[in-house]
């Protein structure tokens, strides 16, 4: 069971490892036209500013940032032999939870919670 998801698991870490390419180099290319532009975006009536946009793209690098650790985290626990095993209860983590959220650390009695 644990190789089918180190592939699933390894093919999601290559996917956000290129979105989080992605997002730099947006994230870049905003600044530098903002730094190159002395338009005033926060007043402009023909839709969302350069703060705005840079602000969108932080909390998507920032979420996607946060998403591959915990896949970092899963592929670390496949290697342990501890994968699949809730580290709250020990329990064994259902397959079909496994199959929706391969990363996850919990069971679904403590996915909320955390604890």
């Amino acid at each position: 069971m644990a190789e089918r998801f180190r592939a699933i698991l390894e093919e999601e870490r290559a996917r956000k490892r290129s979105l989080l390419e992605s997002l730099r180099r947006d994230i870049a290319s905003v600044s530098a036209a903002r730094l190159d532009s002395n338009v005033d975006d926060e007043h402009d009536p023909e839709g969302s500013t350069i703060a705005f946009e840079l602000s969108q793209a932080s909390a998507l690098l920032e979420r996607s940032r946060s998403g591959l650790e915990q896949i970092e985290a899963a592929l670390e626990r496949i290697s342990a032999g501890r994968y699949g095993i809730c580290e709250v209860c020990g329990a064994a983590i259902a397959e079909g939870r496994l199959e929706a959220r391969p990363w996850t650390p919990y069971c679904i009695e403590h996915a909320s919670t955390g604890k």
